[in-house]
């Protein structure tokens, strides 16, 4: 096993250049994954990590000894506990990190899925890939406007969702929904009709919009199915991730077998 004590060697640089930007991870084609959970997710998903580094902590770690068990042919690295915390953004660091190269989108017919128009919440995002992943969403297609699906913050979030959805980045969402031969839905205030009571069976895409100011009117449009989120309580407007949440379910609630 290898040990780094250095911020000034070079395999750790690039590691720091990945969590700088997304310019960096794509020019790359790869990202951190930080924590035994993410990285039991990636495992399970079939993936093989390209590196996996260490701080001391781990190697006295049971959970992370069982991953390192499941992992062959990738290198490890021990970095000295400072540099480990620097590719960290937690404020108390897991042990254990695994460079990954960024996963090809799956090719697959998308029978329920996400339209996200400028997203740029790494958090929301993450909610909402999360939520996608969870009521068994087959494809989620995301605006060049969006945050960086990939970005550490936004894995985080999603708890190992990416490795259960076919992720398309950099789409134009205008051609996406004009080629889409399900339902497309948007919720808004406007809508008169309740989600509630729009049928959610067969092929259907939501469509999310910019956490402020909504879907564009071009893309709202396109929308054949208007709906709006019942809300008897005093605020006026959902959390964009909670909304999503709310449509999704309500969707797999419907969908279920008699």
């Amino acid at each position: 096993m290898k040990h780094i004590q250095s911020r000034d060697n070079p395999f750790y640089k690039e590691l720091v250049k990945l969590t700088a930007s997304t310019r960096n991870r794509n020019k790359a084609g790869q990202t951190l994954l930080d924590g035994a959970h993410l990285l039991k997710a990636y495992l399970d998903a079939g993936y093989t990590p390209r590196h996996i580094l260490l701080n001391a902590a781990a190697l006295q770690d049971a959970e992370i000894t069982s991953l390192r068990q499941r992992i062959t042919g990738a290198p490890v690295t021990q970095l000295d506990d400072k540099l480990f915390a620097e590719l960290s953004e937690l404020k108390t660091p897991t042990g254990i990190l695994a460079l990954i190269d960024l996963p090809p989108a799956k090719i697959v017919t998308a029978r329920f899925a996400l339209l996200l128009e400028a997203v740029q919440d790494p958090g929301n995002l993450g909610s909402m890939l999360r939520s996608a992943a969870a009521a068994g969403c087959d494809a989620v297609f995301l605006s060049p406007a969006c945050a960086d699906a990939w970005s550490p913050k936004v894995l985080r979030a999603a708890m190992g969702g990416h490795f259960c959805l076919a992720i398309y980045e950099q789409q134009d969402l205008f051609k996406v929904a004009q080629g889409y031969s399900g339902k497309l839905l948007a919720t808004t205030l406007q809508a008169t009709d309740s989600l509630f009571d729009c049928d959610l069976t067969g092929n259907i895409a939501f469509m999310v919009g910019n956490e402020g100011a909504g879907l564009t009117p071009e893309l709202r449009a396109l929308a054949t199915h208007p709906v709006t989120i019942p809300m008897p309580g005093a605020v006026e407007s959902l959390n964009a991730a909670a909304a999503t949440a709310i449509c999704l379910f309500e969707a797999v609630r419907q969908r279920r077998a008699p």
